[in-house]
């Protein structure tokens, strides 16, 4: 089975989820024409599933609880604004 590498938009906002296709793997988070975006390696007959992630500014609150996967840091605003993205991976 080929696999394809999709691009998936996200917002900045402190948590959301994507759905994604099963077993796709992210590569990396970068801002593309203003907008934040993961690329992911997926295969495109995979179902897909519901993924959570949470994005923590520079300077603010880190959580205690939960795993957590680091996937990328991205900025915005010139260089103001540095966002973490991270995917959360249980509670």
């Amino acid at each position: 089975m080929k696999k394809v590498i999709w691009k998936f938009e996200i917002k900045t906002t402190d948590g959301q989820q994507i759905d994604m296709p099963i077993g796709a793997e992210i590569l990396t988070v970068q801002i593309q024409r203003g907008k934040p975006c993961i690329w992911a390696i997926c295969n495109p007959l995979s179902e897909n599933e519901k993924r959570t992630f949470e994005i923590y500014g520079t300077g603010n609150p880190y959580p205690s609880k939960g795993q957590r996967s680091y996937i990328g840091t991205y900025q915005e605003a010139g260089g103001g604004l540095v966002w973490h993205l991270f995917e959360l991976i249980k509670l």
